[in-house]
C-alpha cells in the first residue's frame, strides 16, 4: 500500500510541476501601500465634498473665458446647478463641460443666453448654410462626363 500511495503522490507532484513549468514565477507582493486616490483618480474626485466641488468649478470658470459672465454655482449632493446670463451662446455649453470636468456627477444648466446671443447664432447658422449650398452647387456631379 505504501508503494501505491507514494506512486500516487509522485504522479500528483509531477502533474503540478508540469502545469507550472510554462508559467512565469509569481511576483512577490509589494510591501508599500498604494493610496486609493493615486490608483483611481475618478474615485478621489467623487469623494469631494460639495464645498470642494463648488470651489473647483468656480476655479475652472475663473481660468477660462467664461469668467466675465460671472455665473453662479451651487452644488448639492454632487449635482451642480449653474445660473446666470451670457451674451455668447457657446458659454452655456462650456460651463456645463467645465462643471463635469471638475467632478460634478450631474449638471443642471439654467444659464440664459441673451436675445442678442441667440440672434447672432442664428445669423451665423444661416450664413454657414448659404456658404455650404454655394460650395455644393459649384461641384461637378460624378455621373456627368468630364
Amino acid at each position: 500500500m505504501t508503494i501505491q500511495t507514494s506512486l500516487s503522490t509522485l504522479i500528483v507532484f509531477a502533474a503540478l510541476a508540469g502545469s507550472c513549468a510554462g508559467q512565469p514565477a509569481a511576483k512577490p507582493a509589494s510591501t508599500t501601500k498604494k493610496t486609493t486616490a493615486a490608483a483611481h483618480p475618478a474615485a478621489a474626485s467623487s469623494a469631494q465634498t460639495d464645498a470642494q466641488l463648488e470651489k473647483a468649478i468656480r476655479a475652472r470658470f475663473a481660468a477660462s473665458k467664461i469668467a466675465e459672465d460671472k455665473f453662479e454655482v451651487h452644488v448639492q449632493g454632487g449635482h451642480a446647478t449653474l445660473t446666470g446670463n451670457t451674451n455668447v451662446l457657446q458659454h452655456k455649453g462650456t460651463a456645463t463641460r467645465l462643471a463635469h470636468a471638475a467632478g460634478a456627477t450631474d449638471v443642471i444648466n439654467n444659464i440664459e443666453p441673451s436675445d442678442e446671443a441667440r440672434q447672432k447664432a442664428a445669423d451665423n447658422l444661416t450664413k454657414g448654410r448659404r456658404r455650404a449650398q454655394v460650395k455644393r452647387s459649384d461641384t461637378i456631379a460624378r455621373s456627368e462626363p468630364r
